[in-house]
C-alpha cells in the first residue's frame, strides 16, 4: 500500500506502471538500450534462461532509447517486451523501464554483455532477505580489458568516495550498472535525474533515507566490438559531481560559509590592533575582512535556503537541523535580526562621525559588515518564508 500511494503521488492515477495479462513476475529485468543489436538479444536470453533455471517467473524489459539499428526487432524476437522511451538519457529510459515493471524485485542493467544476466541470483536473494538494494561490485572480477584505467582508478573511486563523505554510504563500485532493488524502495527514492547520474541519486536517496543497501562481487566483462560505449568520461563525470554538489548544500554552502564567516570575524577583531606583520611587510586586514564574513553569511544564508529545497525534494531527510532550519528562519525571525543588526552597524558609524580624531577605518569596515549582512539577512526571510510553505 505505501509503494501505490507513492507511485499515485509521483505519476497520477493515470500514469500508474502499465500490467499486461498473465501471473504477475516476481523479477523484472530492465535493460536500457541504445544501438546494441549486437548484444541485446543475447543479454534477453541470459536473463530469460536464469528464470527458467531458478524456477522464477520473470520479465525481461528493454527499454529501446533511440536505437537506429536492429537493437527493437531483435529484443523482441529474444523475447522481450520492448518499451519505446523518446526522452534521451540512461536515467530517463530507466525511470521508465522501472515504471511498466511490474514485479516487485527489479534488476536493472545494461544490455551491452559486460553484465551476465545468466546468474543474478545473488542480487535477488538479498531481497528476497530484506535487502532494499543490492550493487553489484565490478571490482571484484574486472575481466581484461573491461574498464579503461581512468574510470577504474580514477572517475569510479572519486566518485564513490563522494558518495561516502557526503552521505556514508559505504560501496566501493558506487557506479556499476547492475544492480536490483525492491519497488517499494525505488519509490520512496524517488529518482528523476535523466543522466548518467542516475546511479549516484539511487544510492544518494537510498542512504538519506537508511535503506539497507548492500554489494555483492561480480564479474564484468570487456564491451562487445561492435557495441559502442555510451559513457563520455569527463562530461558523464561532470554530471555526477554536479548532482552530489547541488544535492548536499552542507558541502556545497554550509561549510565554506562557516570558514569565510570565522575567518572573516577573526580579521575583523584584528584589524582593531593594526596591519599584520608579516615576511617584512606589513598587511591591512581591515580591508578583506567585510568581503569574507559577507561571502560567508550569504554562503549559510544559501544553505537553509538550499537545505529546505532539498528536503522538499525528497534529497536531505527531515532531520534535527532541517527542523530548526524552518523554525529559526523565518520571515519575522530574519527581519528582526536582520534590522536590528543593520542599525547596530548604522550606530557604530553614526559614533564614528561625531567622533573627532584618530583612525576610525577598523570601526568603519565593522559598521559596514554589519549593515551589509543585516541587509542581507533581511531580505533573505522572505525566500525563506517562499520556501517554507509560509504565507
Amino acid at each position: 500500500m505505501q509503494a501505490e500511494a507513492l507511485a499515485r503521488t509521483r505519476w497520477g492515477t493515470d500514469a500508474m506502471p502499465s500490467v499486461d495479462s498473465g501471473p504477475a513476475p516476481e523479477v523484472s529485468v530492465v535493460m536500457p538500450c541504445l544501438n546494441e543489436e549486437a548484444t541485446v538479444g543475447r543479454c534477453v536470453r541470459k536473463a530469460r534462461e536464469w528464470f527458467a533455471r531458478e524456477g522464477v517467473v520473470g520479465e525481461v524489459i528493454v527499454v529501446d532509447n533511440g536505437s537506429t539499428d536492429q537493437s527493437r526487432a531483435l529484443a523482441t524476437a529474444a523475447g522481450a517486451r520492448v518499451i519505446v522511451e523518446d526522452k534521451r538519457g540512461y536515467g530517463a529510459a530507466l525511470i521508465r523501464g522501472i515504471e511498466e515493471a511490474r514485479a516487485e524485485h527489479i534488476v536493472m542493467g545494461d544490455c551491452d554483455d559486460t553484465y551476465d544476466f545468466s546468474d543474478i541470483s545473488h542480487l535477488v536473494e538479498p531481497l528476497r532477505d530484506g535487502a532494499d538494494m543490492v550493487v553489484g561490485n565490478r571490482y571484484a572480477g574486472i575481466q581484461p580489458g573491461a574498464m579503461t584505467w581512468s574510470h577504474r582508478y580514477i572517475g569510479t573511486p572519486a566518485i564513490s568516495f563522494l558518495l561516502r563523505a557526503f552521505t556514508g554510504a559505504r560501496l566501493n563500485d558506487s557506479q556499476s550498472g547492475l544492480r536490483a532493488f525492491t519497488r517499494d524502495a525505488y519509490l520512496r527514492m524517488r529518482a528523476a535525474t535523466d543522466g548518467m547520474e542516475f546511479a549516484s541519486e539511487m544510492i544518494l536517496k537510498a542512504s538519506r533515507q537508511r535503506m539497507d543497501v548492500r554489494e555483492v562481487p561480480i564479474r564484468y566483462y570487456a564491451r562487445d566490438d561492435e557495441s559502442e560505449a555510451k559513457l563520455r568520461t569527463f562530461r558523464d563525470g561532470w554530471r555526477h559531481l554536479r548532482f552530489l554538489l547541488l544535492a548536499t548544500p552542507s558541502h556545497l554552502f554550509t561549510t565554506p560559509g562557516l570558514l569565510l564567516t570565522a575567518g572573516g570575524i577573526g580579521l575583523l577583531l584584528a584589524s582593531l590592533f593594526g596591519p599584520i606583520h608579516l615576511l617584512g611587510g606589513s598587511w591591512e586586514p581591515v580591508f578583506a575582512a567585510p568581503l569574507l564574513t559577507v561571502l560567508g553569511v550569504n554562503a549559510l544564508i544559501f544553505g537553509a535556503v538550499a537545505r529546505i529545497a532539498t528536503t522538499h525534494r525528497g534529497l536531505t531527510r527531515e532531520d534535527r537541523t532541517w527542523r530548526a532550519a524552518r523554525r529559526l528562519f523565518t520571515f519575522e525571525y530574519s527581519l528582526v535580526g536582520g534590522l536590528a543588526l543593520a542599525g547596530l552597524g548604522v550606530l557604530v558609524d553614526a559614533a564614528i562621525a561625531f567622533t573627532s580624531g584618530g583612525d576610525h577605518i577598523a570601526l568603519a569596515a565593522i559598521s559596514e559588515t554589519c549593515i551589509l549582512v543585516g541587509g542581507n539577512l533581511a531580505f533573505s526571510g522572505s525566500l525563506a518564508a517562499i520556501m517554507n510553505g509560509s504565507n
